[in-house]
């Protein structure tokens, strides 16, 4: 007999309308019941705990930071746990779990695009395929997962792609691990996990600033960080890991002064490395750290957790080489980078 912990938070999978809007007024308890109306969970024990009730567009960093906590005291207590979560920060926190857990039981994040109230929902059949994961004795070790539109995506990597349809999310260089369905459980493959980078209880984050490309960009959004007490720079880079050439000026001082960068792509899929001269091979060589297949919200989570224990001017080396070191373990980046 297993034992899952499902840990509710809020977002449109708990939300009914109102006058004003969708609001949040689901429980756990209520999820769990409509999950199992789509498929039963055999002897699988299920504990409810309900641990906020926030849409995902209003999750601030404190608050992510608070449930990877609860996550992984209930890692240690039980054989998988669940989180449903709203979709607008959905990758971030659980990217964010990712970058925490450790451990053989499975964390599987979920969510929904449709209202509880909705008169056709993808919450119940979501969540049930999330719980029927956490249960699946071959799903351990597996890491944090994203349940969604039947597939088990891996929290690295991933991005929510779709606004409104079912299938809002996909890991465009990785694809689904899994899928849960009418015909089973099913486990395609997935990586071992890479291993905790965040290993302490914090309670908030260094600022970590994404400086996103754009046709003209002059740079002078890297002073603007600065200013604004930025210990951290993420550029959303053009095509393979480009800049136009007043960010890479204003980069290169950054990184001369102390302030790491870390380079991701704006494109959606593909990974970034330093290929053009004037470019992303400027910001490589100078040490700019390449995010490989990370969007630039989760490469500024991982620089984020690879600052927060530098000291206010921090060891530019000792954060590239913790942020590199886990983007190999994740299979971000190749061995050799």
């Amino acid at each position: 007999m297993g034992r899952i912990v499902l840990l509710a938070t809020g977002g449109t999978i708990a939300s009914r309308a109102s006058a004003q809007g969708r609001r949040v007024s689901v429980g756990a308890a209520e999820l769990l019941r409509s999950a199992l109306e789509v498929d039963g969970l055999g002897a699988t024990v299920v504990e409810t705990r309900d641990v906020s009730a926030t849409a995902g567009f209003a999750v601030d960093v404190p608050g992510a930071l608070a449930l990877v906590r609860t996550v992984r005291a209930a890692v240690n207590e039980a054989d998988g746990v669940v989180v449903t979560h709203g979709t607008d920060t959905l990758e971030e926190v659980a990217f964010l779990l990712a970058l925490a857990h450790a451990g053989r039981a499975p964390v599987v994040v979920t969510g929904a695009q449709r209202p509880f109230d909705d008169p056709a929902p993808d919450g119940p059949r979501n969540l049930s395929a999330a719980l029927r994961w956490a249960a699946s004795p071959a799903s351990a070790g597996s890491g944090v997962m994203i349940a969604f539109a039947d597939a088990i995506l891996p929290a690295i990597g991933v991005r929510k792609t779709h606004a409104l349809a079912l299938d809002a999310f996909s890991a465009p260089d990785r694809g689904p691990s899994g899928h849960v369905d009418e015909a089973g459980v099913r486990h395609h493959h997935f990586a071992s996990p890479p291993g905790p980078l965040l290993t302490s209880d914090l309670v908030d984050l260094p600022r970590v600033e994404v400086v996103t490309q754009y046709l003209g960009c002059d740079g002078s959004q890297v002073g603007r960080a600065a200013q604004a007490g930025a210990r951290g720079l993420v550029v959303a880079a053009f095509g393979a890991g480009n800049a136009t050439p007043g960010t890479v000026r204003a980069c290169l001082q950054a990184l001369e002064t102390g302030t790491p960068v870390i380079v991701a792509g704006r494109t959606g899929a593909g990974a970034v490395t330093g290929l053009y001269a004037g470019g992303g091979a400027d910001l490589a060589e100078a040490g700019a750290i390449f995010a490989g297949d990370l969007s630039p919200w989760q490469a500024r989570l991982l620089l984020a957790v690879a600052l927060a224990p530098e000291p206010e001017t921090p060891d530019v080396e000792a954060v590239a080489w913790r942020c590199r070191t886990w983007l190999r373990a994740a299979g971000a980046i190749a061995a050799e980078d």
